[in-house]
Order: structure tokens, then sequence, then C-alpha cells
């Protein structure tokens, strides 16, 4: 079954990781072996080859890079110039990636069409489309810079990530998107831009859901209902998103998942985490909705963590295509696992770029 994958942190794990996503997972995994300076080596799920295998042939990928001030204890950049300049530097691995065939950049309705018609018909090896999204939005460093990213194919963004940002505040934090945020509400609106709710915290979400009118999304952002943290959203949440025709992406990130995850200690077998907590969460959006048109997948893999904090029954991103079989299992029609796997993301982007 075709899929689209919601958020993949590719570049990131291409520049900050130095992953060659044109190996095979085996191949990065090997070559991280013996290495300790993140939790994830030789744990990792993605490559393009892993993709092609589970027919993930189109996904939203990311721009990051967190700026932070000198009294903020997270890691980042401490400019938003340099934190504008990580983001080029991922673009342009994403360019080298079109310049080699590995991907192609999807950016309106009619490249949206061929891609889709490409992955239909032809049997050759092919391209990954991929959506440019920016995680974040610290990065930006004056609301002009929103508009040349625009111009280089951006066309999602989250205000926040985790903590206070520039123009939201993000998990973990509390407060709201002040005059700043205000105004790049309005450009992304005026660009047309699609907005990701994930990672607002409660206020910001709130007083964005006030002033913002433009296509809206949540890319990766599971339910508070079984994991009660900042970082999902409540039912309260979840249906202001689903009244505006939002589309909410299941992560794979095990602490989102299940309660009581302790990162570094917890594992996957350990606590019994599955790709049917995912089926968890799209069941428990279906059934807000009454429909099963307004959920789909956003793993986040490789976003940070690996194989020790995802899914027990996932490898690599192949795996994905477990979750059919298991939606079919709890009684979903073809039809609706199809619009969950690929195919309401995808009416979504028509209808914004329509």
């Amino acid at each position: 079954m075709f899929i689209f994958d919601a958020h993949l942190d590719l570049a990131m794990n291409a520049m900050e990781w130095n992953r060659d996503l044109t190996w095979t997972v085996q191949d990065i995994r090997d070559s991280e072996s013996g290495m300790t300076d993140k939790p994830d080596r030789g744990k990792n799920t993605v490559s393009f080859d892993a993709m092609r295998n589970g027919n993930i042939g189109l996904c939203v990928a990311t721009q990051i890079a967190r700026y932070v001030k000198r009294d903020n204890p997270l890691p980042g950049w401490n400019s938003p110039h340099q934190a504008w300049a990580q983001t080029q530097g991922q673009l342009a691995w994403y360019r080298t990636m079109e310049e080699i065939g590995e991907m192609v950049q999807i950016k309106d309705l009619p490249e949206l069409e061929a891609h889709l018609n490409l992955w239909t018909t032809s049997k050759a090896k092919k391209p990954i489309g991929y959506i440019l999204s920016l995680e974040g939005a610290d990065s930006i460093v004056t609301i002009d810079h929103l508009e040349r990213s625009y111009e280089q194919g951006l066309r999602a963004i989250g205000p926040a990530h985790y903590g206070p940002g520039t123009y939201a505040h993000g998990t973990d934090a509390v407060g709201g998107i002040g005059q700043k945020g205000k105004a790049l509400l309005k450009e992304i609106e005026r660009l047309n831009l699609i907005l990701d709710a994930t990672h607002l915290c409660d206020v910001s979400f709130w007083e964005t859901m006030k002033l913002y009118n433009g296509p809206v999304w949540a890319s990766h952002n599971n339910c508070r209902k079984f994991v009660d943290h900042n970082r999902q959203f409540s039912d309260e949440q979840l249906k202001e998103l689903l009244g505006r025709d939002a589309v909410i992406g299941m992560a794979l990130d095990a602490w989102m998942m299940v309660p009581n995850w302790v990162r570094g200690v917890s594992t996957p077998t350990g606590m019994g985490v599955g790709l049917a907590h995912m089926v968890q969460n799209i069941d428990h959006i279906c059934q807000l909705s009454g429909n099963s048109e307004q959920v789909g997948i956003g793993t986040d893999l490789d976003g940070g963590f690996g194989t020790e904090q995802c899914p027990a029954d996932l490898d690599t991103i192949a795996d994905l295509q477990k979750v059919p079989q298991l939606l079919a299992a709890k009684g979903y029609t073809q039809e609706d696992i199809e619009n969950i796997m690929s195919r309401n993301f995808i009416r979504f982007l028509k209808k914004a770029w329509g």
C-alpha cells in the first residue's frame, strides 16, 4: 500500500548525524558501531532503500534548527542567523539528493499529481517526493525570511518546537505567541503555507487558533488521552483541529505512545510498545471525527531516537506496511485504511493547493 509519512527529519539525520541515506539501514547501523555520542547510534530505522521497500513514496521532510537564548538550557544555536544558516545547509542537502535522483521536491498540485502518477505506473527506481516543512520557526530571522523560504519551496511550518521560542511557546513551555507570533501567522496565511500545530503548548495553541484562518494540520501528534503530557493534544484540541478539516499524523516515539516511559531506562519490549499503540491513537481520532478521513501517519522516525525508543515490532520504516493489517483486524475497511495510510494527507494538500 502506498504510504505518505507526514514527518521525517531526513536532512537533520544527514547533516547532524552524518548518515548517508543512500545506504541501507543496516549499512548505516554498521558504520555507527561503537559510537556513543548519541543514544540512537546504530539503531536507525530510515533510509531511502527502506522507504522504497515500504512503498513510502511521499513524505513531509523537515528543516530544523533551534535558536536558544542564553538562559535556555536546551541544545541549539546561539543566534537565529546561525539557525537560518543551518536550515540552508539542510536545504542544500535536499537539493543534492534531487540532483542524484533520490528525491524530488513537491511544491504544487501539478507536481503532486505527476509524482503520484509516477509511483502508480513506473516499475523503475523512483525518487521519493518530499514537501518541505520547517519544524520550529526560530530560524526565521525576520518576517521577510519566510517569503524567501517559500520561494525555496517551503510549504509548511510549525511555529514552535521544544521550549520557549521567538514566535510561540512549544513543548514543556508555557506562554503565548506575542506580537512576533501574530505577525508570523499573518505572513503564513498570506503565503498560504500550511500551519503545523504540532509542538504548540496549550496557551500558544489556543491563541493561534483564534487568529489563524489558513490550512492547518498536525504532522506528528498523538492523543493526550493515552499519555497525559503537554506534547500530546487533548480531546478538546483534537476537536478544534478536526473542525478545521485538519489531518493529524500519528508519531512513533515510544514515550508518546505509552505512559510512564523513562528515557534511557525503559525499553520497547519491556513496556510492550507496538504498532498497535499507533492504531489505538488512530482509532481514537476516528471516533472523535466519526470517520477515517482526518488521521494519517507522521512517524518522526529517527527524529532523535531509534529502535531503542520506537515500537518493538518495527525494525525499519518499511514495517509501516504492518499497519494496514492491524487496522483491518480492528474492523477498518480497505477504503478507511487507504485514507489513513496516504489519501487523507494527499486530499488535504489538493485542497490547500487547489
